[in-house]
């Protein structure tokens, strides 16, 4: 099951686990229908406020995702990044699903004095208590890759973040470097697989390159 198969990181994740002979189905969720049609592909459109029951999965999948700048105020973005990720883990989890992936960010803290961390933070804490046998939680760093062509808004803040740090990358910890979202869905997916019993949090600086690993 994936939910934000529409975003940078979710249509990777889709496109990863499509391409993997090990599943039979996979079923997406959104609040738009996907331009793209696979065998083993269904798709649920969905309120994100208002789940209905959702169908039998083994793995779940969440990517959902955006700015406070976009989402237009604090209790927005907060609806999303929080309240509407633990709906959906909390309904997969009521469907059967035992391991759990999510993409949040690097800096989520509970705790933090930035908003943004302090929800990412909230979000994975919420998760932690849903009882799934393995929870594996993606912390990247800034993201790199196409929005335009998923028909999302620029983000001028990103765009100067990517320059510097292409500029600078032989400086910067590679936790701290810009990451390629094909990486960290690699990364999720395949940490996803192996977990056992248990809570882990992939750095960005070990999901460099995922994409390149697991190719043939």
């Amino acid at each position: 099951m994936v939910a934000g198969a529409t975003g940078l990181v979710g249509q990777e994740i889709l496109a990863v686990l499509l391409a993997d002979k090990a599943y039979r189905s996979v079923h997406v969720l959104g609040r738009r229908k996907l331009q793209r049609n696979d065998p083993q592909l269904t798709q649920q459109v969905v309120d994100f406020t208002s789940l209905p029951r959702l169908p039998k999965a083994d793995e779940a999948y969440i990517a959902l995702g955006t700015t406070i700048k976009v989402a237009g105020s604090k209790a927005a973005f907060s609806a999303i990044d929080l309240d509407a990720v633990v709906a959906l883990a909390r309904a997969a989890r009521a469907s059967g699903a035992t391991k759990l992936g999510v993409v949040s960010a690097m800096g989520a803290d509970p705790k933090s004095s930035v908003f943004y961390n302090q929800i990412k933070g909230e979000m994975e804490e919420a998760l932690a208590s849903l009882g799934f046998q393995s929870l594996v939680i993606a912390r990247p760093s800034l993201l790199a890759g196409e929005r335009a062509a998923l028909g999302q808004a620029a983000r001028r803040g990103e765009h100067i973040g990517l320059v510097v740090s292409t500029l600078l990358k032989p400086l910067i910890p590679a936790n701290y470097r810009a990451i390629d979202a094909r990486d960290v869905a690699h990364a999720l997916v395949h940490a996803v697989q192996a977990a056992t019993a248990g809570s882990y949090r992939l750095l960005s600086g070990e999901m460099q390159g995922a994409s390149r690993r697991s190719t043939p």
